[in-house]
């Protein structure tokens, strides 16, 4: 198992990638904390990750709230001993708007949770990775940034945010064996991508259709799934990614080759 014996912290645990996350860490070993806003969501993963067998500690929190992700990390310290791993998979989608249409606190939104929101995590952890004479972090990124599109500044400027602070802090934590990482997520199959198909076909074009004309710029011919996605997250976790920091993992299927 990648992550046998290993500690993770995942943010983020709403529909999408989070919960994946929280599966797939738990079936390679690692016992989890998780954490989101909603109750009711962290009662359902963590329902699933004991079913299988998983150790798991749950937290509601919003990690735009400093102290709030001071308590998750305490939380995690004092129920497993120890942090290996963090990733920051919280995020706000912003606003699906036009720039000169846009109020400019709809971009702060994005900013505070997808940005600080990940530093507010890192700063409480580090301590911990220190302690633990290293680990890793993964902050889950988009190709938004690197591959814009009208109507999705707000987001898409976040996450280029949050790619360049992940280079410096690579660069800074390097010294104490504590390696920051990049997933790039380009269209994933899960319930976001699931909903927007199925709201597509409402307007007469078919499903197959909607989902050919999405795969036949992925040079794979598939939309990743979202088990995919966190296969490679959990890679970059794991001890065989041991030398790889400020790395940005492109996971698309190839539709977009920077």
């Amino acid at each position: 198992m990648l992550l046998e014996n290993k500690v993770a912290l995942i943010t983020g645990i709403g529909p999408g990638l989070g919960p994946e996350l929280a599966y797939t860490f738990a079936r390679e070993g690692a016992s989890v904390a998780i954490c989101c806003r909603r109750e009711a969501e962290l009662a359902r993963v963590s329902a699933e990750v004991e079913a299988q067998g998983g150790n798991v500690l749950a937290l509601s929190t919003d990690v735009t709230d400093r102290a709030a992700c001071k308590r998750f990390v305490d939380a995690t310290v004092e129920r497993f001993g120890r942090v290996d791993a963090l990733v920051n998979s919280a995020y706000n989608p912003g606003s699906f708007a036009l720039f000169e249409d846009a109020n400019l606190d709809d971009w702060r939104g994005p900013l505070e949770v997808n940005l600080f929101g990940a530093l507010n995590m890192i700063q409480e952890v580090v301590p911990h990775l220190k302690t633990a004479g290293g680990g890793a972090i993964c902050n889950i990124n988009s190709q938004i940034h690197k591959k814009p599109m009208p109507y999705q500044g707000s987001y898409g400027t976040s996450k280029a945010a949050l790619e360049g602070a992940t280079k410096f802090l690579a660069k800074e934590l390097g010294a104490h064996k504590i390696r920051v990482n990049s997933v790039f997520m380009g269209w994933m199959w899960g319930p976001p991508v699931e909903g927007y198909v199925e709201g597509a076909a409402q307007g007469g074009v078919t499903r197959d259709q909607i989902i050919a004309n999405i795969t036949k710029d992925i040079a794979l011919g598939e939309i990743p799934d979202d088990s995919d996605c966190a296969n490679a997250v959990a890679f970059l976790c794991s001890d065989y990614a041991r030398v790889i920091t400020g790395a940005g993992l492109d996971v698309n299927g190839g539709e977009f080759m920077p």
